[in-house]
């Protein structure tokens, strides 16, 4: 009982830190709550949450072909995702949102599209891995001497986590979200959007300069 309660605990508080930087997933996931409702930052916190356990999973199922391959591939693929935050960091900040009203109709291929956004965006970030390793070696996670069902149980508490965070980071966003009208919800998306960009800007200039360092 003891290993299971360290391994719940342990697991939730890593699906918790993987999600709390404010990096470009959590600044979407604020700008969407804004703008269409909790459901849309939800949805998008469950695509992040999926997209770092597959993380999770290439490295605690010890899958070293896969780790091996992103981890010699860092810089292009941090230009590719860089790539896919300018693109939308820019249609954050010339798109006006819709109404309120408008947007709390969420439907479920919206739902889907937010999830599978989140989901992309995150897996955008390759870098995610050295974040993976060194916080399953704090928390023990996984052991040689964990079942099967120990490893499970692990990255569902994971995911648990995560969605945690996400649901206390829309919760809070949606309470003050009424207090925003069309005009400042276009202001907020804009200075996101700009932040967004930069953010893209920096690892898309590093990517490419690690590049063309080692040609």
């Amino acid at each position: 009982m003891e290993t299971i309660i360290s391994l719940i605990v342990g697991c939730i508080s890593i699906g918790v830190i993987l999600s709390a930087p404010m990096g470009p997933i959590g600044i979407l996931t604020v700008q969407r709550t804004l703008n269409r409702g909790r459901i849309s930052g939800i949805y998008t916190g469950l695509g992040a949450a999926v997209s770092d356990l597959f993380y999770c999973m290439l490295t605690g199922l010890g899958l070293s072909m896969v780790t091996d391959f992103i981890s010699s591939h860092v810089s292009e693929l941090q230009v590719i995702g860089s790539v896919i935050l300018v693109v939308y960091s820019i249609y954050m900040i010339v798109h006006q949102p819709k109404d309120q009203e408008v947007a709390d109709t969420n439907s479920d291929g919206d739902n889907t599209r937010d999830a599978i956004t989140g989901f992309f965006f995150t897996l955008s970030n390759p870098l995610i891995i050295f974040l993976v390793i060194p916080l399953f070696a704090r928390f023990g996670f996984p052991l040689p001497e964990h079942k099967w069902y120990h490893i499970i149980l692990g990255f569902i508490m994971i995911v648990v986590g995560a969605m945690l965070w996400w649901l206390a980071i829309t919760y809070a966003v949606d309470k003050v979200r009424s207090q925003f009208n069309k005009r400042s919800m276009w202001t907020i998306n804009r200075v996101m959007g700009s932040i967004l960009l930069l953010v893209a800007l920096y690892g898309l200039g590093t990517g490419l300069w690690d590049i063309i360092q080692n040609l």
